[in-house]
């Protein structure tokens, strides 16, 4: 006999925590994190430390951006189990959110052994996981708007820098030139310039122009150009060319790339000058200049080097007179190509390169090693980067819309080097509306209102005003889910979709329903199965609701009532209604709800029923439904 009821005992006990892990479930699965961890660390408290719960844990404090506690229940999960990438990859982001990037390294080590099996985790790349992912996100906060531009010709289009409402640029558009370059069978390259000028967001360029000078542009290559702040001289790149204006080949038969500088005469581009930095053996090229023009950086394959290519800086003394060039170094150049260097106004130094972490081929970076000599060179990301060519980087430091500019040779183009811009374009709607009262209309305050992303994370959370008010700032073309709760109300829940209109206003009240309606606590119905008492998932969802009342309630209590309808003999219904109040009832005290706050649960069978289905009274289903019902009375408020 003591081994049955050992064997009903843990059956029961079993079948409990089952129970509130299903119930945490439900509350999950609406968007009730914070019941739902409740009821999840209830069911592990009374031993349930499933891989299910740990983790759902873990997602509960994750969607509510309680990084601090996912990662304990991540952590605990993850040194258990074997979770899976979906979940690993959440506790790695936790980590990173709080900066443990070694913590995080740690783990995506893990991430890479099971990538092969999960296909939430194929499209990393193994070698950098962490940073890759950082790479790819495009900045949520801002609508980032990428153009490519309309000058943009079916050839190679590359290099911008503007000056005084002018780019400049590099242009492979002149198909009527006899002499192809044989690289890519296009003509040589020329520097023109176009007016440009901008109208709230819109673009708008004059027709291109070969660049304003009869001495700049030769048969063969220019591009790259820099000019002063006074705009009284320009550096930019040339093919190495004779006097007779013929490529000037070395001993090897190379012709080299050299930095020439010329100065404006009389509205026109003049006298123009070799650089003495420039070398016989080597190419020079791609000159930028310092905010205070005092320096000069450049890009070079000559010998010494660290690389393919790399970036170098000189002092301009005057009189055409440099120091001598300085290697930046290993903070900078690499062994593969470190070229196209900008400075911004802030002193911030992009270059782009393909021997750094990237996202194929040359990725731009940005450095602040001329303010801090230690400081890391950082790739900017998508959608700056891509898995093609992507440099040539240029800040309009002028635009109010905070422009800049990036060369490319990625798909969607319209020729073989394409130039874009980017602009942050702050897109947001406001949504706003008030809380009320379903039955009377009138406002109700202090509700909490959630705002949830279409992953089922909590953006943000208010209450709402003494007036019921609350509003939003959502970004557009977005789905979102708002939920209203208040204790001893239903709450309320709706989904809102964002257009792609700035500024848009979306008018959303919400309805809550009071659960104490006269001399009871009103809840939706609570279902059994057939024959049984024990109490539901679903009825558990709801019976939390009585919970909530008498918990914000203190002196509270209630009696319960449970009915069935008239199918069945009278005497089992009386008996079968019985139990299944006193089970309502020792659900509630299972859930810290002391024994004196409910005087009495009792079952009336078919004794009063609602409609006219006694005994022998043909009825559909949904008649006999109306009967089956429990009632929570409030004997004192």
């Amino acid at each position: 006999m003591k081994t049955n009821f050992f064997i009903l005992f843990l059956l029961f006990f079993t079948s409990t925590i089952i129970a509130q892990t299903k119930l945490a479930d439900k509350f999950y699965n609406n968007y009730g994190f914070v019941k739902a961890a409740e009821l999840y660390e209830k069911a592990i408290e009374n031993g349930d430390e499933s891989e299910h719960n740990l983790t759902r844990l873990g997602d509960c404090y994750y969607n509510n951006s309680n990084s601090k506690q996912a990662i304990f229940w991540y952590e605990k999960a993850a040194s258990k189990y074997e979770i899976d990438a979906e979940h690993l990859f959440r506790f790695i982001q936790s980590l990173k959110s709080l900066g443990n990037y070694a913590e995080a390294n740690k783990w995506m080590k893990k991430f890479v052994e099971i990538q092969n099996n999960d296909s939430r985790a194929k499209n990393y790349d193994i070698g950098n996981l962490l940073k890759y992912d950082e790479l790819n996100k495009v900045e949520d906060s801002l609508s980032i708007k990428i153009q490519n531009l309309t000058i943009n010709s079916e050839n190679s289009d590359f290099g911008t820098y503007i000056y005084k409402n002018e780019l400049y640029f590099a242009s492979a558009r002149d198909t009527a030139k006899s002499k192809k370059y044989g690289w890519n069978k296009e003509p040589f390259l020329d520097l023109y310039q176009v007016s440009v000028k901008e109208k709230g967001f819109e673009l708008k360029f004059s027709n291109p122009i070969l660049i304003d000078s009869p001495n700049i542009n030769s048969d063969y290559h220019e591009s790259n150009v820099a000019i002063t702040n006074d705009g009284k001289t320009m550096y930019f790149t040339r093919d190495n060319v004779t006097k007779k204006n013929k490529l000037n080949f070395d001993k090897k038969g190379t012709t080299h790339l050299k930095i020439y500088k010329a100065t404006l005469i009389d509205s026109k581009w003049d006298n123009i000058i070799e650089l003495s930095i420039n070398d016989e053996v080597s190419s020079t090229g791609h000159p930028t200049l310092s905010p205070d023009n005092k320096k000069l950086y450049f890009v070079s394959d000559r010998e010494g080097g660290l690389g393919y290519t790399d970036i170098y800086e000189v002092n301009i003394l005057g009189n055409n007179q440099f120091s001598k060039p300085k290697n930046l170094g290993p903070k900078i150049n690499t062994e593969g190509r470190d070229m196209f260097p900008f400075v911004s106004k802030d002193s911030t130094f992009y270059f782009s390169s393909d021997g750094r972490l990237n996202l194929g081929l040359l990725d731009i970076f940005k450095s602040n090693f001329i303010k801090d000599s230690l400081a890391t060179p950082k790739n900017i990301g998508a959608p700056y980067n891509s898995g093609f060519d992507d440099f040539g980087f240029f800040i309009d430091s002028d635009n109010q819309n905070e422009r800049s500019y990036f060369s490319s040779n990625r798909p969607g183009g319209k020729g073989n080097d394409d130039i874009y811009t980017v602009y942050t374009k702050v897109c947001s709607q406001l949504v706003k509306g008030v809380t009320r009262d379903r039955k009377d209309n009138q406002p109700l305050a202090d509700v909490t209102v959630k705002l949830i992303d279409e992953t089922g994370k909590t953006i943000e959370e208010v209450v709402t005003t003494e007036n019921g008010e609350y509003q939003f700032t959502l970004k557009c073309e977005k789905k979102y889910t708002i939920t209203a709760k208040l204790i001893a109300y239903s709450g309320d829940q709706v989904t809102i979709n964002t257009n792609d209109k700035d500024g848009n206003v979306i008018e959303q009240d919400l309805y809550l329903e009071s659960l104490i309606q006269g001399n009871q606590i009103v809840i939706n119905p609570i279902y059994f199965d057939f024959n049984k008492w024990n109490i539901r998932t679903d009825a558990q969802y709801e019976l939390e609701n009585i919970v909530d009342v008498l918990r914000v309630n203190p002196t509270m209590v209630i009696k319960i009532e449970a009915h069935t309808d008239s199918r069945g003999r009278d005497a089992y219904n009386m008996t079968l209604s019985d139990k299944r109040a006193k089970a309502t009832r020792d659900y509630i005290f299972s859930r810290g709800i002391s024994k004196d706050r409910i005087e009495s649960a009792i079952g009336y069978g078919e004794s009063q029923l609602l409609n006219k289905c006694s005994n022998g009274v043909r009825c559909t289903k949904e008649e006999h439904q109306i009967n089956r019902r429990s009632y929570f009375y409030i004997l004192k408020k």
